[in-house]
């Protein structure tokens, strides 16, 4: 009788022991799916809307099993899945875990996307409305502005690699697994433990100021487009912006981008056929192209604010791995990466120069002005509504940070929730949308200067998250496996991009303080 007591109970005690086994190895697996899948999104023309922090649909659309399991009575089948974490690989190799995943968790996943798919999105992000600007860099740069045309993209390109491979740690079997889903989680990695989120904040400062500047950089160029194209219409370009945000004020009521995305993407072709438009004509003059007029010396006070300019144009750091992880095959990525960057950076050469050269010495800070005015007017009209179909995006974007930061950050937000309970926005919710709008408005109506922001904002924004920041978090997650070369590269890139911060930051500044005092006497 003894014996058969002591028998039940050793059953019962390794049954346990199995059980609680299962389940702890099935709570790390569902960890690790969630570090390692990402729900793929449905608008590719979203370009800053698919910032990596903003993948709302992604960070709650993936429902683990393993917590429903718990809930049904706590079994899990297909145990021998469950060892190790190599099922997560993001290239695709490893066996599909299909155990992890309920019918209906399969059946909400959304399909991936190709990396062509992938590329149109950094193209959107890179070949956008601020191409229109980079003739007004070479009028202060010359042949060392195209220069920088071409740095700036391979440095853009080579940080967008790193800054993907901070995503993933080498596993035990040294299989390279995704383990982080953002660019912030990335910079909380580097300085955890003392600091374990301060790195995240101070990237989601950096990210809603550049989304800010972007929609404030959309009504300044649309007041300004307005005006040039009417110029005998008795309307400032201050008023013409004022009119602009007016049109704009339905952005504080928007759910979702998916109606927008749609006009966005259509704009975003039109703006390329403007932009073979404007090639064309100035193709047409091409006997009158002043060669001279492009030298090797630069303006010392006003190339710092190019630098900026040709910086911003190539900003696409912040969504790259919220696409990264929704692409169908995560190794294309370099590929994607190095033709849509060859791409950017021929198209964006030949439109400075032929636009320099046919305007020389009298190019606009928006090359779009010197275009005659029997098709200035047309041209114009395409941007503006180019640009009013734009502003939502980084606008909805960086509301999206601010209410995750400040209003839903799990219970440790500053501001009680700006939802309520059904998901219906609050009314003092929808006052601070429009509050912003209306900041948007009061910063391009005070500050008018295209270059002078976009400028300001690449060498404080864009030299960060481009340059500072993904070769410092670069040096710090993967030191163990870099070459010689890659330090080399890092640190260069981390020390040159530092000095075009700081010198493009105070010359837009100064430019500012004395465009803003000329307005005052003027």
């Amino acid at each position: 009788m003894a014996h058969l007591i002591r028998h039940k109970l050793t059953n019962k005690l390794t049954n346990a022991a199995h059980t609680v086994s299962n389940k702890s190895q099935a709570k790390v697996s569902g960890m690790f799916a969630r570090l390692g899948f990402q729900a793929a999104t449905d608008e590719e023309g979203l370009g800053f809307a698919e910032c990596d922090d903003l993948d709302y649909d992604y960070r709650q659309g993936m429902q683990m099993d393993v917590l429903q399991g718990e809930e049904e009575g706590g079994h899990i089948e297909g145990e021998g899945e469950l060892e190790g974490d190599s099922h997560y690989q993001r290239d695709g190799t490893g066996p599909r875990p299909s155990s992890l995943k309920t019918e209906s968790s399969l059946e909400e996943e959304k399909p991936k996307i190709t990396s062509w798919e992938a590329g149109w999105n950094v193209t959107n992000a890179i070949q956008g409305m601020f191409v229109l600007g980079l003739p007004y860099a070479i009028l202060h740069g010359g042949y060392l502005g195209l220069f920088l045309i071409i740095f700036a993209a391979v440095v853009c390109c080579y940080t967008g690699k790193i800054l993907i491979a901070c995503l993933y740690e080498e596993n035990e079997d040294g299989i390279k697994v995704r383990v982080r889903d953002s660019y912030v989680d990335i910079a909380n990695a580097c300085c955890a433990p003392r600091f374990p989120t301060l790195g995240g904040h101070v990237v989601n400062v950096a990210q809603i100021i550049e989304l800010v500047m972007t929609c404030i950089l959309y009504v300044v160029v649309s007041g300004n487009l307005m005006y040039n194209s009417f110029p005998g219409f008795p309307v400032s370009q201050k008023a013409w912006s004022v009119v602009a945000t007016a049109a704009l004020l339905p952005c504080a009521f928007l759910k979702n981008l998916k109606a927008v995305s749609k006009f966005s993407l259509l704009c975003t072709l039109a703006h390329f056929v403007i932009n073979i438009l404007v090639i064309a004509y100035c193709l047409s003059r091409a006997r009158e192209w002043a060669w001279e007029k492009v030298k090797f010396y630069i303006d010392v006070k006003k190339f710092p604010i190019s630098i900026g300019i040709i910086v911003f144009s190539y900003t696409s750091q912040i969504f790259l791995p919220s696409l990264e992880g929704n692409m169908q095959k995560p190794s294309e990525f370099h590929c994607m990466m190095d033709w849509t960057h060859i791409a950017a950076c021929v198209l964006k050469g030949l439109f400075a120069l032929v636009a320099y050269l046919t305007w020389a010495d009298t190019t606009k800070e928006v090359i779009t002005d010197n275009l005659p005015s029997t098709i200035r007017a047309v041209v114009n009209l395409f941007l503006v509504a180019k640009a009013l179909l734009s502003y939502p995006l980084p606008f909805f974007a960086a509301v999206e940070v601010l209410e995750k930061s400040l209003f839903q950050d799990g219970g440790r937000a500053l501001f009680p929730d700006c939802y309520g309970p059904g998901g219906q926005l609050k009314s003092w919710g929808l006052g601070l949308r429009v509050a912003l709008v209306v900041f948007t408005l009061l910063m391009a109506v005070f500050v008018p200067h295209f270059a002078l922001l976009m400028g300001l904002t690449g060498s404080l924004t864009g030299a960060g998250l481009c340059f500072l920041l993904p070769s410092l978090f670069h040096l710090k997650l993967q030191w163990r496996n870099l070459l010689w070369h890659h330090v080399f590269f890092d640190v260069s890139i981390f020390i040159i991009g530092g000095i075009c911060a700081i010198s493009g930051f105070i010359h837009s500044i100064e430019g500012l303080i004395e465009a803003f005092r000329y307005d005052l006497h003027d």
